[in-house]
């Protein structure tokens, strides 16, 4: 089973706001809104997932890396290169 952290719930509350702006989104493209509008709206939801991506990374880097390296289970090798692979998605 895969773990769950704290900011999970609150992750899944703004993926679930991303997942409404997209689908009003749709609906504003099929009404023929302005190009403005839309980038406005695109915008908004761009800056939810980037947000919540950051913050899933963040709370990964501090709490699975940090303290599976504070607590010897994991080598400090072993960290830097997740650290490494995770830092290509900030």
């Amino acid at each position: 089973m895969a773990m769950q952290h704290a900011s999970h719930p609150d992750l899944i509350k703004r993926l679930k706001q991303a997942q409404g702006q997209l689908g009003s989104l749709l609906s504003m493209f099929a009404e023929g809104r302005s190009c403005l509008e839309l980038a406005q709206q695109l915008q908004a939801v761009e800056s939810v997932i980037h947000n919540a991506k950051r913050t899933l990374i963040q709370d990964h880097m501090e709490h699975c890396i940090g303290d599976a390296v504070g607590e010897g289970g994991g080598s400090a090798e072993q960290a830097l290169r997740e650290f490494k692979s995770l830092s290509k998605y900030l």
